[in-house]
């Protein structure tokens, strides 16, 4: 969801089975296998003097009080933009996080809907997520471990 300020939410429906604790410890995990991956292109360091230049991976966001803007919400900005959902693909096309403004948003909607539409049917368990992604991380440890022996 572009958040009609600076940053765009990743917002993933789940069947809520696990506390906040779990939702934010495991998106640090993601937040900090991508810093690992890509540290010229992404960092999770909270302090903006330490971040220019790199896409900020705010997993903080996943806490008990933490606020998120609401979809659909126009933004105190110049301009009036908007909140606005997304489907994953529309993002490559994307120029900016306000890319939609209180003048563009009703247009967007008679052309496309609302892409969250049913967004709750598609909930998912958590679970297994992380027990893919430990998986996989396991595997990329072995396999360097393997190429550093070699």
């Amino acid at each position: 969801m572009l958040t009609g300020s600076k940053g765009i939410h990743i917002v993933v429906p789940l069947i809520p089975d696990e506390n906040f604790d779990s939702v934010r410890s495991f998106a640090r995990e993601i937040a900090d296998h991508l810093t690992s991956l890509y540290p010229n292109v992404y960092t999770t360091q909270m302090r903006k003097d330490r971040r220019e230049g790199l896409l900020f991976l705010d997993y903080l966001r996943n806490s008990y009080a933490q606020t998120a803007v609401c979809p659909y919400s126009v933004r105190a900005i110049e301009g009036a933009p908007v909140a606005v959902p997304l489907r994953w693909e529309e993002l490559r096309d994307i120029k900016n996080s306000q890319a939609y403004t209180i003048q563009t948003v009703f247009d967007r909607l008679e052309e496309v809907g609302n892409p969250w539409k049913g967004f709750r049917k598609k909930a998912i368990q958590l679970g297994p997520v992380i027990s893919r992604f430990n998986r996989i991380i396991s595997l990329e440890n072995n396999t360097q471990q393997v190429t550093a022996n070699n």
